[in-house]
């Protein structure tokens, strides 16, 4: 008997090969409808170069709503190290959106940190956040955290704000 490759799987190669990573992508954590072919992709550190500069634009549009604590290249040096992780949502070839997570250690629970996440036609995206909360706990996360404005509350409806980041610049005392 003939072995027939699952139809699904070959839409997800053929947007690989569109975006550059097909082979390399270690591992797909998910598959759904939320466009007609959307997938949500953990990219291992291996495949992180193949793709990065597709990204790049992705953590600039986020960077400008932070207090400037890590640049792209911060990033890339981390994620190749292994110490984030890098998500990308694809549809049709098209890297729609891209997304850096990092696993915090507290002394009582472990939590999955959502530090950086941009991109386009949220709405057809959006919808996997599930899929990013399950592999959460499949590493032994207990809980999600996100670094980010205050927009994020009226998308993440089912999270809570549990307090507010105040920060005060002391670079103008440095001199």
């Amino acid at each position: 008997m003939k072995h027939r490759q699952d139809p699904e799987q070959g839409i997800l190669d053929l947007q690989m090969d569109r975006i550059g990573i097909r082979g390399q992508v270690r591992e797909s954590i998910g598959t759904g409808v939320a466009g007609i072919n959307c997938k949500i992709i953990l990219v291992g550190a291996e495949d992180i170069p193949h793709i990065w500069e597709k990204v790049i634009p992705h953590v600039k549009a986020a960077g400008l709503h932070s207090e400037g604590e890590l640049t792209p290249e911060d990033f890339f040096e981390i994620l190749m190290k292994d110490d984030m992780q890098l998500w990308v949502a694809v549809e049709n070839g098209e890297l729609l959106a891209s997304m850096i997570t990092q696993i915090i250690p507290y002394p009582r629970k472990q939590v999955l940190r959502i530090i950086s996440i941009g991109g386009d036609e949220m709405e057809r995206w959006i919808k996997f956040l599930p899929i990013v909360e399950n592999w959460a706990l499949m590493v032994g996360c207990t809980s999600l955290e996100c670094w980010g404005r205050k927009g994020w509350l009226k998308i993440l409806r089912d999270w809570k704000c549990s307090y507010h980041i105040i920060t005060k610049d002391l670079t103008h005392r440095m001199h």
